[in-house]
């Protein structure tokens, strides 16, 4: 393998670390984020007031707080699955369970 080729892959292995634990500290993050607004959009809730949505880009059953905006707490700008959650949660069509 050239030393090219070598570069090119250990920085793409560091770009995929980081944004692994960028996402993980996202998710992390968003468990536990405080300006809940679930009752707003009349999204079914746990005994803490926490949405009980299904995320769309994990495939996974979340309890997550809502935003004003309709954005739940693991949230990322720009990508097309959180972006669609959003707006699902906003027109009261999200999955829940």
């Amino acid at each position: 393998m050239g030393d090219k080729l070598r570069r090119v892959l250990h920085q793409q292995a560091r770009k995929a670390g980081r944004e692994y634990a960028r996402s993980k500290r996202a998710y992390r993050d968003g468990r536990d984020w405080g300006d809940d607004r679930a009752a707003e959009f009349d999204l079914p809730t746990d005994a803490e007031d926490r949405a009980r949505i299904v995320c769309r880009r994990h495939a996974e059953r979340r309890r997550v707080a809502v935003n004003r905006d309709g954005e739940p707490a693991c949230f990322e700008a720009d990508h097309p699955d959180c972006e669609g959650c959003a707006e699902d949660v906003r027109e009261g069509r999200i999955q829940t369970w």
